[in-house]
């Protein structure tokens, strides 16, 4: 039987890999097509998804510290405003460094994973201020159930990208009969 923190890991791992393959699908400026994902372009959603994982990381510091997440609590009750704000500061934010962040900051999740019990991961209520939810619950919500919200309209898009026009074919093979503007 694995542990709760194995279940989160493998699942992070899974949908990471899948947003990775269908990313790699995509040119610059398919990731940066506005409305190609609702009213976000791939790189918004991005940008969503690292500062939310960021906002976890640092949630997690506090619980870890004996503190209460106040600021990640904060988010979660206004969860539109939150994403509406970050947009705003990250909009123009370079696509580099979005592929920079998006791993990091998921490699942070997981390595605080390892600072908790599998108590502290998996019962409802040990922190009386997720009410009846567990601490894996709320890494599930911020990471890859996030991810996986958006995940299929980003493989859809790779795949409509990617698919292969066939109105233009080029023979190689040589004609039957000579050319003759190529006569010695």
């Amino acid at each position: 039987m694995s542990t709760k923190m194995e279940q989160l890991l493998d699942a992070l791992d899974s949908s990471r890999e899948r947003l990775l393959v269908a990313l790699d699908e995509l040119p610059d400026e398919a990731l940066l097509e506005p409305n190609t994902v609702g009213d976000w372009s791939v790189a918004d959603l991005l940008v969503q998804q690292t500062v939310w994982e960021s906002e976890l990381v640092t949630g997690l510091l506090r619980i870890s510290q004996g503190k209460k997440p106040g600021r990640l609590l904060a988010a979660l009750n206004n969860a539109e405003e939150y994403g509406r704000l970050r947009y705003q500061e990250n909009k123009d934010r370079d696509l580099d460094r979005v592929f920079d962040d998006l791993p990091q900051v998921r490699v942070q999740v997981e390595e605080w994973l390892e600072e908790f019990s599998e108590k502290q991961l998996s019962k409802k209520g040990h922190f009386s201020w997720l009410k009846n939810r567990s601490l894996a619950d709320l890494i599930a919500q911020l990471t890859y159930e996030h991810e996986l919200r958006y995940l299929p309209q980003v493989e859809a898009l790779a795949a409509k990208w990617q698919a292969p026009t066939n109105d233009v074919m080029i023979s190689l093979m040589p004609k039957d009969e000579p050319n003759d503007n190529f006569a010695n």
